[in-house]
Order: C-alpha cells, then sequence, then structure tokens
C-alpha cells in the first residue's frame, strides 16, 4: 500500500557558534557545520517518511563564508525529491551577527537520505511529496537534474580512471605542482 503523501516537509535548526566550535584561525570549523547539516537533513527526512534515515550521500558541499564565532546559524531544510526509499534534502545554511542583524548566506548543501524500517534496517518505502508549488515543483525537478548529472559524473569519472594510462600521461604533470620521483 502506497503512503499517504505528505506535504512539503521542512525544518529549521538554530544554533548559536561557540568558542569550542572555532579552528585555529578563529573560524568555526567546517566538520561543525557538516555535523549540524546532516542533523537538519536527519530531521527534515526522518519527519516526512516517519521513520529512521540514514545519510548516503553529500552533494557539493562550498564553504561561500566563514562562519565567526557568536554568530547564530540558521540551517533551513527541506524535502525536494522523493523516490521509493530515498529523499533529497536542500540545506540552505545562514550566519547571523547578533549585533547587527546581518546575515549571510554561507553554504547549500543536498543530502541524500535513505529511510529505514527499524525492525529490518531494510530500505523501506517513503511518502510521495507533495507539490503545492511551482517552486516545489521547481525543487523537485532541479533534484532530478542534480541526481542524472551526478549519475554522469560518475560514470565519467569511473571510464577516466580504468583508461588511464600513466606512462602515456605523464606529460601532463608538465607545469604541475609536483616532482617526480622515480617511476
Amino acid at each position: 500500500m502506497e503512503p499517504k503523501s505528505v506535504s512539503y516537509s521542512q525544518t529549521t535548526i538554530t544554533e548559536l557558534m561557540i568558542p569550542s566550535y572555532a579552528n585555529f584561525g578563529g573560524k568555526i570549523h567546517g566538520g561543525i557545520l557538516l555535523s549540524l547539516m546532516d542533523k537538519a537533513a536527519y530531521a527534515c527526512a526522518s519527519k516526512h517518511a516517519s521513520t529512521y534515515v540514514v545519510t548516503v550521500a553529500v552533494d557539493h558541499v562550498e564553504f561561500l563564508q566563514p562562519v565567526e564565532v557568536g554568530q547564530l546559524v540558521s540551517l533551513l531544510a527541506s524535502v525536494n525529491y522523493v523516490g521509493k526509499s530515498s529523499l533529497i534534502v536542500g540545506i540552505r545554511v545562514i550566519a547571523e551577527s547578533i549585533k547587527t542583524g546581518v546575515k549571510v548566506h554561507t553554504n547549500t548543501s543536498y543530502f541524500t537520505m535513505v529511510a529505514k524500517d527499524e525492525e529490518t534496517n531494510q530500505p523501506t518505502l517513503v511518502p510521495p511529496l507533495l507539490l503545492e508549488t511551482r517552486e516545489d515543483a521547481r525543487r523537485f525537478l532541479e533534484a532530478l537534474k542534480r541526481k542524472e548529472l551526478r549519475k554522469a559524473y560518475q560514470n565519467e569519472l569511473n571510464n577516466a580512471k580504468t583508461s588511464l594510462a600513466v606512462e602515456e600521461d605523464l606529460p601532463l604533470l608538465a607545469g604541475e605542482r609536483c616532482v617526480l620521483g622515480t617511476i
């Protein structure tokens, strides 16, 4: 039986950035932000699926702006796509200065989550996503395109690795920042 469709699932997590989150340069560790993003993705996906979910992939993490100690970080998560057992959750990270109120977009990333049956630990069917607006439809279509491009990229990368001829391709290293030892 097909699960009932669920309205567009969204979750927001806000956390104050404290000194223990900082690296030696005084900025917030990227790993702290990734952990928070993973928690937001979990909360959003499990809310939609009404079951336990696991992270299976994270697409394109790029730190656009540094996050400072003392800023409030808000992670805006939304289910953008659902498959049979998978969900793609978009995460937008905003850092806000408490003193000035200035907000800065620091990251956007996409987490692929898979719903698991809590007894068998096998992938389980998730409810379809109810697309109520053009924006909902755009996000769903964009996620489909991202999946298609990721698959094509993975195939191309695998083909490049298997066809790599080290002896023939060594001249490509000329001008690169490397020193060849005895090869």
